[in-house]
């Protein structure tokens, strides 16, 4: 049965469909099983993994308002070795479509049911606020995966965050947990940075992953060869920390 972990912040540019993608194929290489469903109408997450956005006919936006099935609709990433459920700029209509359905932000939950059972992994890349969108991927998931900048205004947004998932935990999904905080974009030479890291640790101990994600142009580049870093340019360090976070994450979930 298929963990389901989400991968939110509500700041934008911290490296959350990075994460997703590098994660998914990281596990896929891992011989994981692994569905990423892109929650976000900008579809970087499937760019990311190489499907064209623009050409297609069904995405997770008819999945959600119940026009399609998800396993018509998931594509195999042939540059990832995972599956994905596709978004692109229909998905911004989901919000005013879901206001009118009933238990709306039980969609995506109801959505993935059929398929639990082929995947080890689903990992839904949300989009950067708390939207409707990403209260449905809060209430499917069974944890959240948080990328975070070792920034000051990082740290700010963080409680929010946090402050969210205690809410949504309250009232829709008491299964619902942070399973860590990933530093990513980290540039060690940098005090500030270090010194967030500290912090971070200070505050949440065990809850930060080990691994470290540095600021890796390598992993910048991928996504405009439409597939993730970790198979772009496996020798670089970008590429090599992300298989690391595969393999913590592996060995997290057991002590789950």
């Amino acid at each position: 049965m298929a963990k389901i972990f989400c991968i939110a912040n509500q700041k934008g540019g911290v490296g959350k469909t990075t994460t997703t993608v590098n994660l998914a194929a990281s596990l896929a290489s891992q011989k994981q099983r692994v569905l990423v469903v892109d929650l976000d109408p900008q579809g970087n997450a499937s760019m990311g993994s190489g499907i064209e956005k623009m050409g297609l006919s069904q995405t997770v936006y008819h999945v959600l308002i119940g026009l399609a099935d998800i396993k018509a609709v998931k594509l195999a990433s042939e540059t990832g070795g995972y599956d994905v459920l596709p978004a692109n700029r229909d998905l911004a209509g989901a919000e005013v479509d879901l206001v009118e359905i009933e238990r709306r932000e039980e969609r995506l939950k109801e959505a993935l049911s059929p398929v639990l059972a082929d995947y080890d992994f689903i990992l839904i890349d949300c989009p950067p606020a708390l939207s409707l969108l990403t209260l449905n991927g809060f209430c499917a998931a069974n944890g959240v995966i948080v990328p975070m900048q070792c920034e000051y205004f990082a740290l700010e947004g963080l409680s929010d965050l946090v402050n969210t998932i205690k809410q949504v935990h309250a009232n829709f999904n008491p299964n619902l947990l942070i399973i860590g905080l990933l530093r990513v974009m980290f540039d060690p030479r940098t005090t500030l940075q270090q010194q967030v890291s500290d912090q971070l640790i200070e505050h949440f101990g065990d809850k930060v992953f080990k691994t470290i994600i540095p600021r890796n142009v390598r992993l910048a580049e991928a996504p405009s060869y439409g597939m993730p870093g970790v198979n772009f340019d496996k020798s670089s360090r970008g590429a090599q920390a992300y298989m690391e976070f595969g393999t913590e994450m592996i060995e997290r979930i057991k002590t789950m």
